[in-house]
């Protein structure tokens, strides 16, 4: 068992293969961790709020209600990482999970020590964001952006928005190198705590929703530009 983890993390399964569930289950709990198992969609918002998970690995395909729509009515309620599992390798099924909300997304079949190796790379991502700050509350637009870390609120010129978890850790970390250029390398480590390939579309994704979310015009954005060949920046 490794030392580090602790004992009190708790993940919860939401997939119908008994099978896959048990040896990952038992993996994950030889690791540290308090594991609880679901097979049925219809009976996933029952249980995501009863057990209140650190983190939810989450089935596309599922008897009852399918995996997409738990995860969109979990969001933005349920603030803690979703890793969605498919086996179908298809790009549409990929950018629908993280649209809906999803912090990560891995196809199936899937090797239990690199679901783990995920799982830890998303409750370090939580922690570090959580831990590591010098402010509670960010004012970055000229003010009219507000970020509350603690409350993990988003208010822009006074109105409240509903963000996922994904979204708001991003944002933040804009947030915290507000009016500075930062790479898709660099955000793809600070938010996932791993090295970009090159490939992954998920940053662009979740600048892509931020920006709808906040009425940045996508052709000329004010509040998150796009710095060609260079990254990112969140106007301060």
């Amino acid at each position: 068992m490794n030392n580090d983890i602790q004992s009190s993390e708790t993940i919860l399964i939401i997939d119908d293969d008994a099978e896959l569930t048990s040896l990952i289950s038992q993996y994950l709990t030889m690791n540290g961790y308090q594991v609880s198992v679901e097979h049925n969609g219809a009976n996933a918002l029952t249980m995501a709020a009863h057990i209140q998970p650190d983190l939810i690995v989450l089935d596309l395909m599922l008897p009852g209600v399918d995996g997409l729509t738990i995860c969109r009515q979990l969001k933005p309620d349920f603030i803690n990482p979703i890793i969605m599992l498919t086996a179908l390798d298809d790009d549409i099924d990929e950018v629908t999970g993280l649209e809906v909300g999803a912090d990560d997304y891995l196809c199936k079949p899937i090797k239990p020590r690199v679901l783990l190796a995920h799982i830890r790379a998303q409750l370090r991502r939580q922690s570090h964001l959580k831990n590591l700050i010098p402010q509670d509350i960010k004012h970055v637009s000229n003010g009219a952006l507000t970020i509350d870390i603690r409350k993990r609120i988003v208010r822009y010129n006074e109105k409240e928005i509903t963000l996922s978890s994904a979204e708001f850790d991003l944002l933040w970390v804009l947030a915290m190198n507000a009016g500075s250029i930062i790479s898709r390398d660099q955000l793809h480590k600070e938010i996932f705590k791993l090295d970009y390939d090159g490939f992954d579309r998920s940053i662009d994704l979740r600048i892509s929703r931020l920006r709808k979310k906040l009425g940045d015009d996508p052709k000329e954005p004010k509040i998150i530009k796009t710095i060609r060949n260079k990254g990112y920046l969140l106007a301060n």
